[in-house]
């Protein structure tokens, strides 16, 4: 039996608002036990930042040419991590053994091999003197998968957790990515649309806010049926440019802003809500087994209006809240539960989840 470690798993979503952490004790296979969950906004100035640094990437060339923009705000975002561990560290008398730090995407792009967190581990490890385990995505992208999803063997110990047979968990994060499991040997998993980014990326340019909480803007809007015809026309076509039953992940600028920008803020939220929900069903829907569960994870999952669609198509579909579970950490608490793994040189990617040729470990360890 592999040692059970106590880890800190550290991540910011796409929303870019600020850090979940979760601490948990576990010994990356079976064994799993929650310590502390809690949350960390992001200053103003580093939220702002985030967003107006992810508008000007559009390739990965961008990126060698905002270095002089990326570099600073990488220490920036680095030194407020290092000050959540600090923190999270006086509320428990559990010693942190290891830090899974996901960091800030940035730019994701499968083809290129390349994904970008913003995230100095040798930095954070160095000021917090802990071992740190970041850049999970690496070595499954050179290995020829898609760097995502890696939630999915996190996925696995929690249907262990709630003792089911057949499920599938939907996390609605910035992009929304789908885990099925349909007994011990048997996952896959993949990127599959949108999620949050949209939606969020147009109430911030439209409202001057961060997202359209509980749905409220969408359900007081109209779903402009030609502009939407338009978004759902234009993803699949993306889709059938890809190879049959070929696994995939998505950048947030994947998918094209432009069909709705003539409409009005509550008009456009609602096609945007419309348009993730319909992509989201149709994965579900492709899932033809007995006595299916759907479990919602992600932060899309409080969006109340876009949730009782996805319900009023699908009555199997439920919260992992529901489980006993808080869903807003489920993420952190994965990071936290790979980077033992990583610690182990156990695998974090799967054929049938990335893509990647053969299942493999991942993560780049800092020891101090």
């Amino acid at each position: 039996m592999s040692k059970s470690y106590c880890s800190l798993g550290l991540m910011s979503g796409t929303s870019a608002d600020g850090v979940d952490a979760s601490i948990i004790q576990s010994d990356g296979d079976t064994k799993y036990e929650v310590i502390l969950d809690k949350y960390f906004k992001y200053s103003q100035n580093i939220y702002d930042s985030i967003h107006s640094l992810k508008e000007e990437i559009n390739d990965s060339g961008d990126l060698k040419n905002l270095l002089k923009k990326i570099q600073p705000l990488e220490k920036e975002i680095t030194l407020f991590h290092s000050h959540v561990i600090n923190e999270i560290s006086k509320e428990t008398e559990n010693n942190i053994e290891l830090i899974g730090f996901h960091g800030q995407t940035i730019f994701h792009n499968a083809k290129e091999k390349i994904s970008k967190q913003l995230g100095d581990g040798k930095l954070l490890s160095k000021l917090t003197k802990k071992t740190v385990i970041y850049n999970f995505r690496e070595n499954d992208l050179k290995n020829g998968g898609q760097g995502a999803p890696l939630t999915p063997i996190f996925h696995k110990l929690l249907r262990k957790k709630f003792k089911m047979e057949n499920v599938t968990f939907v996390n609605i994060g910035g992009i929304a990515n789908i885990t099925s499991i349909w007994n011990e040997n048997d996952m896959s998993g993949t990127d599959i649309g949108p999620g949050m980014c949209l939606i969020d990326r147009w109430i911030r340019q439209k409202a001057k806010k961060t997202y359209d909480e509980n749905g409220t803007i969408a359900k007081s809007g109209v779903v402009n049926k030609i502009s939407l015809d338009k978004l759902i026309k234009n993803f699949h076509e993306k889709e059938n440019s890809l190879a049959k039953g070929a696994l995939q992940s998505f950048d947030t600028k994947y998918f094209d802003f432009s069909f709705v920008k003539n409409l009005s803020l509550e008009d456009g939220t609602a096609t945007l809500t419309e348009f993730t929900a319909k992509i989201i069903l149709s994965a579900i829907q492709k899932i033809n087994r007995s006595n299916e569960k759907i479990i919602l994870c992600g932060g899309g999952r409080k969006n109340n209006f876009l949730v009782e669609k996805l319900k009023k198509e699908d009555k199997r579909i439920q919260l992992v809240d529901d489980y006993g579970v808080d869903g807003d950490f489920i993420e952190s608490q994965a990071f936290a539960y790979i980077a033992i793994r990583s610690y182990h040189r156990l695998p974090i990617s799967f054929p049938k989840t990335t893509g990647i040729k053969k299942a493999s470990t991942g993560g780049v360890i800092i020891k101090n």
